[in-house]
């Protein structure tokens, strides 16, 4: 499925991804690492400076609109931050609660 996203919806899914590392205010090593790994996995190697800088400075609020998550993928982002927030054994109650919402407007 991975495979099926350009770059830009690739980049997205990462900008998403760490948004959500940001959800408990703070991103844990096993979350950067977590992040590291699927830079990897989506072949963004030339982005990783961006998406490295979206851990230090999350993304501003309207780059990361569920409703422009394409129908097609929106699985695959939910499984992708499903695995972020999983990362440190610990699901904070503001992961959850931020998880549940960007269910919701998925739907």
């Amino acid at each position: 499925m991975l495979r099926q996203l350009d770059r830009e919806e690739r980049l997205r899914l990462m900008k998403f991804v760490c948004s959500f590392a940001w959800a408990d205010l703070e991103i844990q090593d096993e979350e950067r690492t977590f992040v590291n790994k699927m830079i990897e996995r989506l072949e963004l190697e030339d982005d990783r400076e961006q998406v490295l800088r979206w851990l230090k400075h999350p993304p501003a609020p309207e780059e990361v609109d569920p409703t422009r998550v394409p129908a097609a993928h929106r699985a695959l982002f939910v499984s992708a931050v499903e695995q972020l927030i999983a990362a440190d054994d610990h699901i904070d109650e503001a992961e959850a609660e931020n998880l549940e919402l960007f269910k919701a407007l998925l739907v």
